[in-house]
């Protein structure tokens, strides 16, 4: 890999960096040595302090691949793209927060809220989460083979740490920024960060157009509602519109690590995807081992991609090692103790003794590959491995036809478990879980096998991928299909009055649910794919942690919605309409109601509301006509409260305090 020859950098006086335009996309960059007497070290740390001491241990350790699991090479020069994900150590109680603390549903003193202030308290609670938990750092590895050097060699890596899993931003940059180091030192940290500070804030789920010297990054950002939860996302960016539903370009991002290569990855595989797309559903554990970086982060970026559009919960490290923290507690459950939650991307063989305990064990990849062509450094952006200069092709496509000798290699792995890896890598998958899911065989059908073609498996694998992306999508997205009147947003019925609070979204009983829907069925789409026991699939659903956060954030988004679609209508009615219809008691009630929203719009004037000036004026008349209209003994009670009085008045708006 190398760094294009048009690409050009500035001179030093351009050099300018707007550091806290800078954090809206990346941590910081790191430059790490492996040194033999010393371990990793650290060189540089661009901005300085950004990572705590335990951070930048951490990071060291994550960013250079097991030296057990490194096939040795003749070249002089070997490069290699992987990432990781390390929880962050510099707040505890952040780094403690269990995700469904992100909005109270059906909580009593929740329902008690008015929707203006329930609403505030949800963008309140999502807006904390730019105190992220997870650090995702993107690497570039070169190794250095000089005869001349102790034991033949030296290690180096450039690192890109971010809060958010910007796949498709960072590998393509580490492109540019990897090679760029190796040429110029340090000075490419300055270059490339002040590039970066000048790219415009991120905005989930668009096209990005991010320049980087002479050239231009066009890249998709993953959806808001995928992001997770302690990313930063904005309510507003929650709230916009989702991608359409089948996408009609594969650019199109339904999910994160929308650019993984599902099809290279899990090439050998492939029957063996609905089991695992059931496993993520409900969050079971999984280890996932191969024998490089590249192959293991690229297996689990796969994996979190499948359920698309759901909000992948688990925890799930691309890359883990035994440095992290978590692996002295993983390391120590006792027996019978359930294995957490989580996708473990691991290359030392040492995970299969010491994590005997997780009940999923998947090994993907092939040893023989050379990591420098392995999917994050010399894949293009169509998502695809090319075959190595030695004439070194990927696996035919295996689709796992009964034959006697495949019986019996399934048989014998089966028996021997995951620990024959020790002797001899090789593609198997060990789980004891029964699917429901039945593979789709007219898909597996219209997957092309391209043979040994380099440049045929390139554009191949981009309709692979499509094919495959495409049908989980509507796999999922049928699957959670039924959930959808729990958080449909409702709107004023023609003739009713806005200014009365939305009705709440329908109570969700897990009992219930599976009682009516067991009588309706899930749609033909999954009768034709699914068992007869169907329904354990969504029991098993309920009873796993991706459920409750997506579903949370689903009825959040689904409140704000409501919310303002009751809110356009207000600054649509007409109120004499209204008023010329209404009891005396009704005007009273209608008086009070609008007094409240017209309270919690100044409210939201103070704080971070776009429009709210125009609403609070607009409900402000609306709070005289109807005053005016109210019998002379009860508007000289209502003016018996000063705060009141104001609000009636023509003088200017009364100033609201946020507490």
């Amino acid at each position: 890999m190398s760094r294009s020859a048009s690409f050009l950098v500035r001179s030093e006086a351009d050099l300018k960096v707007d550091e806290k335009s800078l954090q809206q996309w990346v941590v910081g960059f790191c430059i790490i040595r492996f040194d033999l007497e010393q371990g990793q070290l650290i060189e540089e740390c661009y901005p300085a302090g950004c990572l705590t001491h335990n951070e930048e241990l951490e990071v060291a350790f994550s960013s250079f691949p097991d030296s057990v699991s490194q096939n040795h090479n003749r070249s002089s020069i070997h490069d290699c793209i992987f990432f990781f994900r390390v929880r962050r150590q510099g707040n505890p109680q952040v780094a403690h927060l269990p995700s469904s603390e992100i909005v109270e549903v059906n909580n009593t003193q929740a329902s008690q809220m008015t929707a203006s202030d329930k609403v505030l308290k949800q963008r309140s609670k999502i807006q904390t989460g730019v105190n992220s938990r997870y650090l995702y750092g993107f690497v570039f590895n070169r190794q250095r083979h000089d005869e001349r050097l102790k034991r033949g060699g030296e290690q180096k890596s450039v690192v890109i740490l971010s809060h958010n899993p910007f796949s498709s931003v960072f590998r393509p940059l580490l492109q540019i920024m990897g090679p760029l180091y190796f040429d110029i030192g340090k000075k490419a940290l300055n270059f490339i960060a002040s590039y970066v500070s000048m790219w415009p804030v991120p905005v989930p789920g668009q096209l990005m157009e991010l320049p980087i010297g002479n050239a231009t990054l066009k890249v998709n950002l993953p959806p808001a509602h995928c992001m997770p939860l302690d990313c930063g996302v904005l309510f507003e960016e929650l709230a916009s519109p989702i991608a359409p539903f089948l996408p009609s370009s594969q650019s199109v991002p339904q999910g994160l690590f929308h650019d993984a290569d599902l099809f290279g990855t899990f090439r050998g595989l492939l029957m063996q995807l609905w089991k695992l797309w059931e496993l993520l559903l409900i969050g079971e554990p999984i280890l996932i081992i191969a024998p490089t970086p590249p192959q293991c982060c690229e297996a689990v970026a796969g994996l979190v991609s499948l359920v698309a559009p759901l909000l992948c919960s688990i925890d799930f490290r691309p890359y883990f090692t035994i440095h992290d923290p978590d692996f002295a507690h993983l390391n120590s459950l006792q027996e019978g103790a359930a294995f957490p939650p989580m996708i473990l991307g691991v290359t030392n063989l040492f995970f299969l003794k010491s994590l005997r305990r997780i009940p999923h064990v998947l090994s993907v990849g092939n040893p023989v590959m050379n990591a420098a062509r392995l999917p994050f450094s010399a894949r293009a952006s169509t998502g695809r491995i090319p075959a190595g200069p030695e004439g070194l092709s990927l696996p035919s496509l295996s689709l796992n036809r009964f034959t006697p000798s495949n019986f019996l290699n399934a048989m014998k792995l089966r028996r021997d478990g995951p620990l024959c890896l020790m002797t001899e890598h090789k593609e198997a998958f060990w789980s004891s879980y029964a699917p429901i899911t039945k593979p789709d065989t007219s898909i597996l059908n219209r997957l092309i096998d391209a043979g040994m073609s380099p440049r045929v498996e390139e554009s191949m694998s981009v309709v692979n991928n499509d094919i495959l992306r495409r049908h989980f999508l509507e796999l999922t997205t049928n699957f959670l299909a039924p959930f959808g009147p729990y958080y449909r947003p409702t709107t004023p019925s023609e003739g009713s009055s806005p200014y009365v609070d939305p009705p709440p979204l329908p109570t969700f009983n897990a009992e219930d649910f599976l009682t009516s829907l067991s009588v309706r069925g899930p749609g033909k789409f999954l009768l034709k794919r699914m068992k007869s026991n169907w329904l354990d699939l969504y029991r098993r659903f309920l009873k796993g942690h991706n459920f409750l956060p997506w579903f949370q954030r689903k009825r959040a988004v689904a409140e704000q919605e409501q919310y303002r679609l009751w809110r356009q209508a207000r600054m649509r009615a007409d109120i004499q309409h209204f008023i010329s219809r209404m009891s005396e008691l009704e005007i009273v009630d209608t008086f009070n109601a609008i007094e409240r929203h017209l309270l919690g719009e100044l409210q939201q004037s103070t704080t971070l509301e776009e429009g709210s000036d125009a609403t609070s004026s607009k409900l402000r008349e609306d709070l005289q006509a109807v005053f005016h209209v109210l019998p002379k003994d009860m508007q000289q009670l209502m003016l018996m409260n000063p705060e009141r009085a104001a609000l009636v008045r023509d003088d200017e708006l009364p100033s609201i305090s946020t507490r």
